[in-house]
Formats: structure tokens, C-alpha cells, sequence
């Protein structure tokens, strides 16, 4: 899979994703995908001081990134 397979099947992921964290008040942004292995993200809105956001990016959306693109090894959340 090329370098931008895997970052348009990183975005169907978090398109996927995205309407469960905008019920919420929240969102997601795309930072960067190094290596084809580390997808960056920013978690905003609501989903900046929620308490279980950490839970929310490993088991909802790391889990979502990997079912589309199975290479991606981890997903870490960039504050601004």
C-alpha cells in the first residue's frame, strides 16, 4: 500500500469515526501519518477535556485506523 493509500484509508476511518464524536460536540483533525506506522491526531471541541478521551482515541479510533489501514502500528492525540 502506498504512502497515500494509507492516508485516504486513514481519513475514511476517521470519517467513519467522525459523527460519533460530533454527536458529542467533538471532532477529530488529521495531523500526520510518519512512516506509514504513527497516525497523529487532534481531538477538538468536546472531546479535548472529556475524561475518557484516551479510551475514546484507543478503542474507538485506533481500532477504526487499523480496520482500514492494518499497518498503522499507533494512534497518539497532538495537543495544540
Amino acid at each position: 500500500m502506498t504512502s497515500e493509500e494509507v492516508k485516504l484509508n486513514v481519513e475514511k476511518a476517521l470519517d467513519e469515526i467522525r459523527p460519533f464524536l460530533e454527536s458529542d460536540g467533538g471532532n477529530i483533525s488529521l495531523i500526520s501519518i510518519e512512516n506509514d506506522r504513527l497516525v497523529k491526531v487532534r481531538l477538538e471541541g468536546a472531546c479535548v477535556d472529556c475524561t475518557v478521551n484516551q479510551m475514546t482515541l484507543k478503542s474507538g479510533v485506533e481500532m477504526t485506523i487499523k480496520k482500514y489501514a492494518p499497518q498503522i502500528e499507533s494512534v497518539v492525540n497532538i495537543q495544540k
